[in-house]
């Protein structure tokens, strides 16, 4: 009888845990749905996967940060704009770019309404994740610690996720 019941517990326990695993899973499918609804551009991974390189999918799509000091832009200084490597949209000017030896690509402003941001808690630490406004792509974070003559902030960008486009002569 004793064993009878401990199967009865064992059996209840398991079956609660998956739905609670099925309405966890709901919530979060809903709410990055809902999240990428808000951009004007939308597309399924499959689709980004196929438009962007590994390393430029692993950090548009799933937030992720090149090694320090190997980005193309981080040591670039050419006049021009740069866009987003995901869909085009214009985020900085070549004028507001600075050498913070960070080892990425540093801004002081981004281009008005190229961006969006939303508070980052990630690996213990608080800071404001930097978004292109178009397509939700993950460019980088912004810190107040940027050039205290212009805006006193720094815009730390992954240079996979920028594309810079020539100034014309």
């Amino acid at each position: 009888m004793k064993n009878l019941i401990l199967i009865l517990v064992c059996v209840v326990t398991l079956t609660s845990c998956q739905g609670q695993q099925k309405k966890a899973d709901k919530k979060t499918t809903e709410k990055s749905s809902a999240k990428t609804e808000k951009f004007a551009i939308t597309k399924t991974d499959d689709e980004w996967r196929t438009q962007l390189s590994p390393e430029q999918y692993d950090v548009l799509r799933n937030k992720a940060t090149e090694r320090p000091f190997t980005g193309e832009y981080d040591e670039f200084f050419e006049k021009g704009m740069y866009v987003c490597a995901a869909c085009g949209n214009p985020l900085f000017k070549s004028d507001n770019k600075y050498n913070s030896h960070c080892g990425w690509p540093s801004f002081d402003q981004a281009i008005k309404g190229s961006v969006i941001y939303e508070h980052d808690k990630s690996y213990g630490m608080e800071r404001t994740e930097v978004m292109c406004a178009k397509c939700g792509g993950h460019l980088g974070h912004v810190f107040d610690d940027g050039p205290a003559k212009t805006t006193g902030q720094r815009y730390c960008t992954n240079s996979v996720s920028i594309k810079f486009i020539p100034a014309e002569k």
